[in-house]
């Protein structure tokens, strides 16, 4: 049997429509981005928030608080990849990123500035173990972070005593959900990122694109829907067993419950994946076995949006809640920012049902495959 391609893979990617919003690019120079730090969350039950991520996934405790809990992964050196503060509405109230050198954050700052973006600088950091750094309110109203500075701590990758069969060992990416995806792309674009894969139709429009600045698929995804909300952050796992042990785990645990699809695997991206939802039901994803994108002429892998596959190989139904659910941003002042509905072309539209199907061989018979024959 001929194996059928589903994507379309090409260096010249297909032009979508220019945004006719596009976000002025600015003639100062962007920060250089090394990758995808930290993510600070706002809990409403710190407690409970802390038995989740430290006693049934496994990250590892730096330091806490009575407001706050500093978590990192097996292989992180920094002082944290996640932060738990306490507060009265779960939001996200910074997207994180490592910047190359310490004058990359004045590089931040005028890049901004030049934007109109609010922006604030605190040579103490905003949280512990991070040192000067610099928040903004970006033009699509997410409040991102840039800091060189860090405190280091030990790195326990070869501290195989404290391993578990799901230990999680990096901090891999965030997905942001925006009204405006082509718009967004641009933005990112002139911030330095690079699309890897995205999803379009006929026309050029896309619905989502993964973006990146370290070698791997993303360190960002730009996702099509009600925005700005962060529909979910990610952790690598070393393998796809490890996956399955967490799985295993919250069976013993009697909290399957938290899980809200998978395990799987992306066609997108194709790596092996489980999504589970917090106590506050922020989504968390656990990821593994992308691949490497670092060569300069990487080429982008656009996939139709009708395609079944590209959001799970095996052909498995997404759920509504994928679709529908995403955490609320907060502003430098900690407020939630608004949500503004999609008004344009959304993937909901063009989707059969709730799980974004519409078909896995767009011509059968081109492939060489009729239903019944095994050819």
């Amino acid at each position: 049997m001929q194996i059928p391609e589903p994507v379309v893979t090409t260096t010249d990617p297909i032009p979508a429509p220019a945004p006719a919003n596009r976000i002025p690019t600015p003639s100062a120079t962007p920060p250089d981005i090394v990758r995808a730090a930290y993510m600070e969350l706002i809990v409403t039950d710190l407690a409970a928030s802390r038995a989740f991520y430290v006693d049934v996934l496994g990250l590892v405790v730096t330091e806490e608080d009575d407001d706050a809990v500093y978590l990192r992964s097996m292989e992180e050196f920094i002082h944290h990849n996640l932060v738990l503060r306490a507060g009265p509405v779960a939001a996200a109230a910074a997207f994180s990123y490592r910047v190359r050198t310490p004058e990359d954050l004045d590089r931040a700052v005028a890049f901004y500035e030049e934007l109109g973006c609010r922006v604030e600088r605190r040579t103490e950091g905003f949280t512990k173990g991070i040192g000067d750094s610099v928040r903004v309110e970006d033009p699509l109203g997410f409040p991102y972070e840039f800091f060189h500075e860090v405190e280091h701590v030990e790195r326990l990758a070869w501290r195989y005593d404290l391993y578990t069969p799901g230990t999680l060992v990096r901090l891999d990416h965030f997905n942001q959900v925006t009204p405006d995806v082509p718009r967004a792309v641009a933005y990112m674009e002139d911030l330095g990122f690079r699309v890897t894969e995205d999803i379009q139709d006929e026309a050029g429009t896309t619905y989502a694109a993964w973006m990146r600045r370290k070698p791997t698929v993303h360190d960002t995804a730009m996702t099509g829907g009600d925005g700005p909300r962060m529909h979910h952050m990610a952790f690598s796992t070393h393998e796809k067993h490890n996956i399955i042990a967490i799985c295993d785990k919250l069976g013993a645990l009697r909290l399957s419950d938290v899980i809200e699809r998978g395990p799987g695997r992306h066609g997108v991206s194709n790596a092996f994946y489980l999504y589970l939802r917090d106590p506050d039901g922020h989504r968390v994803e656990i990821y593994t076995q992308d691949y490497y994108t670092g060569d300069p002429d990487n080429p982008v892998v656009t996939w139709d949006v009708h395609d079944n596959q590209r959001r799970d190989w095996w052909g498995n139904p997404v759920v509504p809640s994928w679709y529908t659910d995403a955490s609320l941003v907060l502003d430098l002042d900690g407020n939630p920012r608004p949500v503004v509905a999609r008004t344009d072309d959304s993937e909901m539209e063009v989707t059969i049902g709730a799980d974004g199907f519409s078909y896995t061989r767009k011509d059968d018979e081109a492939h060489g495959f009729k239903l019944g024959n095994t050819l």
